[in-house]
């Protein structure tokens, strides 16, 4: 946790004191992405992305960034991954012999910012990306009650959360509720990236059987991700925007909001969620 937050100095206001402390903040740096492949004509290489991050876990953000972006297909893509010696914010994705990448979903403009997936894309042909596992025809279904606990496993994982108090999770389950895998950002879509990342390293995509909560709100940007990954069911602590329903409806996912505090909305394949025993039926 030591790269992911910083300590400096500040002013605090108290009650109508002022006092120097010293205060722990998440740290955002910005990761340059780096592809480099091979071709009839030579070597080639381009900047794909500069992401604003929080250090950690680089190599899964960078293959899942390029995975959901439609970039890259699989994990056989990949001939390695290599770190900028002189720069720890630089790494470049390097591809196996005679594969050429998909870069029409790639037309960005500057760099996406942490609070911002799309941030760059420069037409709507560029925002929505087919998923390789298509829509979504498997069915898993998960009781209430392990809903309701999801959350709380989570908050006891984001230990840099508790520590700063500003920055995003996202964590896979199974149907029983068993944590599978967490990953921190100050980007909610680096999160989520990370998560993917991680998962197409192992070769565990798709990801049929896996519940993905968010803990913040669900936007259009985690949808395409969760889909493009193959995720049955996408649960958050906030809200989700009308983009994220309409994806989430289009790719079959189940999409749960507001999930805290004993309560939740369903917004979408109703029929996943179990109460009291029974499936609801929209």
């Amino acid at each position: 946790m030591k790269d992911q937050v910083a300590y400096i100095s500040i002013t605090k206001y108290t009650d109508g004191n002022l006092e120097i402390a010293e205060e722990i903040v998440a740290v955002e740096e910005p990761l340059n992405i780096k592809l480099s492949w091979s071709s009839a004509t030579g070597q080639l290489s381009r900047d794909i992305a500069i992401t604003m991050r929080t250090p950690g876990h680089d190599d899964e953000l960078a293959a899942g960034y390029l995975f959901t972006e439609g970039i890259l297909q699989s994990k056989n893509d990949i001939s390695k991954i290599v770190h900028a010696k002189s720069d720890p914010n630089q790494i470049e994705v390097i591809l196996t012999e005679n594969k050429i990448p998909e870069l029409k979903y790639s037309n960005r403009s500057g760099y996406v910012s942490s609070a911002c997936g799309i941030c760059g894309k420069t037409g709507m042909d560029d925002i929505i990306i087919e998923s390789p596992f298509g829509k979504r025809k498997e069915s898993i279904t998960i009781e209430k009650n392990i809903l309701f606990e999801l959350h709380n496993t989570l908050r006891k994982q984001q230990s840099v959360f508790e520590t700063t108090g500003g920055i995003h999770a996202a964590a896979l389950f199974n149907s029983s509720g068993n944590l599978q895998l967490v990953r921190e950002d100050i980007g909610r879509h680096n999160a989520l990236d990370k998560i993917i990342g991680n998962s197409l390293m192992n070769e565990k995509l798709p990801l049929e059987e896996s519940i993905l909560l968010l803990s913040g709100r669900a936007s259009f940007e985690l949808i395409q991700k969760a889909a493009m990954a193959g995720i049955a069911i996408v649960a958050s602590v906030g809200a989700p925007s009308s983009m994220a329903v309409s994806m989430a409806r289009d790719s079959g996912i189940t999409l749960i909001g507001f999930l805290r505090d004993n309560r939740f909305n369903i917004y979408t394949e109703f029929d996943k969620i179990t109460i009291n025993e029974t499936s609801l039926k929209g």
